[in-house]
């Protein structure tokens, strides 16, 4: 970012700031976190762009782990107010490599502000984004290190990767939301382990669709036991295959998804109905992800996440449906029956066992 930039950042007061920045980062978030209401809204934005500039040190590949690893420790830091932001800023953008994006590396330049915006915010409000980013941080960098050309060993090992990448982000919104309201806070136990839930679920959608995106940069997040139990060998894994023991595996993923994202909606009606920015953030998010897995299982020998990518035309219906059916629990869960109809999964009425999903041991 040059001189200009940072200037033209710095006439932007904090709510224009921090969209800004989202938008660059996740167009997804940047359109679903201002559904939610203030001062909700303001912490979700901040703690999101703190999670992405770790996701930032995971993904510099210059970087060795123990670098990472010595980032994120700081960061963290940096977050809980015990580190200078300017430093951390000043050392981590002389470390980017020319692949960073634009947009993150702009992010980084403004870490100090950024978290300036964290430092704002109450104690318990700052305590859940210190926590997220903590967990997320160490967890991440136990897969760095890793032959991921391959895919994951286990199943139990995308368990644990979806709950550092996302799980803990379901927690750190869950956390957030009872600070908000006493009324959601009484739920928090009911709420945590399905918050988990929901983001495994999506994250799982993301891994799919982005199966060969990420082939393309030599990593792949799918479990090698799943597969190998078909007959079918990941590294052998290349676009255009036209192998059925691949698709059989792939579908057994489309079901825990399904899984998770049925999970995802009671999560959601847990949420007293007149709060209908929060269940708009939480609809929005698990209505594009339903509609994702039916194109993934209607073309499951795509070789390209364009074919299996939502319209935006999707999108402006999925908007719509939802901010119509937001205060009416039965029409959603018809709604997500008849949207999920014919995707493999659990029994009618069966959540999916969660008691191997909330926080799990790092190895």
């Amino acid at each position: 970012m040059n001189g200009s930039g940072t200037q033209a950042l710095a006439t932007l007061d904090d709510a224009a700031f921090q969209a800004h920045l989202l938008d660059g980062v996740s167009r997804t978030f940047a359109l679903t976190i201002p559904q939610l209401p203030e001062p909700v809204h303001s912490v979700i934005a901040n703690g999101y762009l703190l999670c992405r500039i770790v996701d930032t040190i995971e993904d510099e590949a210059t970087l060795d782990r123990a670098s990472k690893r010595e980032l994120c420790e700081r960061f963290v830091a940096v977050v809980r107010g015990e580190a200078d932001a300017e430093r951390f800023a000043r050392d981590f953008a002389a470390r980017l490599s020319d692949r960073t994006p634009p947009a993150e590396r702009e992010l980084i330049q403004v870490v100090p502000r950024v978290v300036s915006i964290t430092h704002r915010f109450s104690r318990a409000d700052r305590e859940a984004l210190a926590i997220c980013v903590d967990t997320m941080g160490h967890g991440m960098a136990d897969f760095q290190d890793r032959d991921l050309s391959r895919g994951l060993e286990t199943l139990q090992d995308l368990n644990r990767y979806c709950y550092y990448v996302a799980g803990v982000v379901g927690e750190m919104l869950t956390r957030v939301f009872c600070n908000y309201s006493q009324y959601i806070a009484q739920r928090f136990d009911a709420l945590m382990p399905l918050a988990v839930s929901f983001g495994q679920g999506l994250q799982m959608t993301n891994i799919l669709k982005d199966i060969w995106a990420d082939r393309e940069r030599g990593v792949c997040w799918l479990p090698r036991d799943l597969f190998a139990a078909q007959g079918f060998e990941l590294a052998e894994l290349r676009p255009g295959h036209r192998d059925p023991r691949f698709v059989t595996g792939l579908r057994q993923l489309i079901a825990i998804a399904h899984g998770h994202l049925r999970n995802a909606l009671e999560y959601t009606l847990l949420i007293p109905e007149y709060e209908t920015g929060i269940r708009d953030f939480c609809l929005w998010a698990l209505g594009m992800a339903v509609l994702t897995l039916r194109r993934i299982h209607a073309n499951p020998y795509f070789s390209h996440g364009d074919e299996v990518k939502i319209s935006r035309r999707a999108v402006r219906a999925t908007v719509i449906t939802c901010r119509l059916c937001h205060r009416h629990d039965d029409l959603l869960r018809w709604l997500f029956r008849t949207t999920a109809l014919g995707l493999p999964g659990p029994a009618e009425g069966k959540l999916l066992d969660l008691s191997h999903l909330h926080q799990p041991q790092p190895a």
